[in-house]
Formats: C-alpha cells, structure tokens, sequence
C-alpha cells in the first residue's frame, strides 16, 4: 500500500512539473511575440547623411597598426 502512494505522488509531482514547465514555456512565447527584433533601437538609428560606410569606404580609412612576424 504504501509503495501506491508513494507512485501515485511521485507521479503527481512529475504532472505538476510538467504542468509548470508548459505555463513557463507559454509565458516566455508570449514575452517573445510582443517584441520586433527587426526594429532597430532609436539609439542606433543614425542621422541623415550618417549612413554605414561601404566596404572601397571602409578599406580607405583603415590604418595599417603593424606586421604580423
């Protein structure tokens, strides 16, 4: 009798951490579904005229630091 109850609680326990693992699991989707991540933050949205360099722009302004031996 008391291995019964001790399968039925250990088997209850796994049901509640299933449970609780699929509410978590459901909150973090929605938490994830609110936010754009194609949107970039206003603090990096440059200026007008303050585009990203092109990579000829890019290599004109690189400094050679030294040599590899």
């Amino acid at each position: 009798m008391e291995t019964l109850i001790t399968l039925a609680v250990i088997a209850l326990m796994i049901a509640l951490g299933i449970r609780l693992i699929h509410r978590l699991n459901a909150q973090h989707d929605a938490r994830i579904a609110t936010h754009h991540f194609g949107d970039p933050f206003p603090a990096i949205r440059r200026p007008p005229g303050h585009s990203h360099r092109t990579p000829t722009e890019q290599a004109a302004h690189r400094r050679i630091t030294g040599t590899w031996p």
